[in-house]
């Protein structure tokens, strides 16, 4: 598995056990939420203030949220 498609599996994983739809976690990160689906699917790999704007608005580290992506790798592979 790829890292895009791995980060997109965790941060829907993170987001749907946060209550939050795409909508709402794009509101509290300043992203569109298309801009998170694609996200989501894997299409596209976010930026390192893209990754700290979704920690903050899923109230996690971004080192957290990046440990979750690494263990989705390993366990993959």
């Amino acid at each position: 598995m790829d890292a895009d498609l791995a980060f997109g599996r965790v941060l829907r994983n993170m987001r749907q056990d946060a209550g939050l739809t795409q909508e709402q976690i794009g509101l509290e990160a300043d992203l569109r939420r298309t801009y998170v689906s694609i996200l989501e699917l894997g299409q596209q790999q976010p930026s390192l203030t893209t990754i700290i704007k979704l920690a903050q608005a899923l109230n996690c580290s971004p080192g957290n949220l990046i440990d979750k992506v690494v263990n989705e790798l390993e366990t993959e592979n």
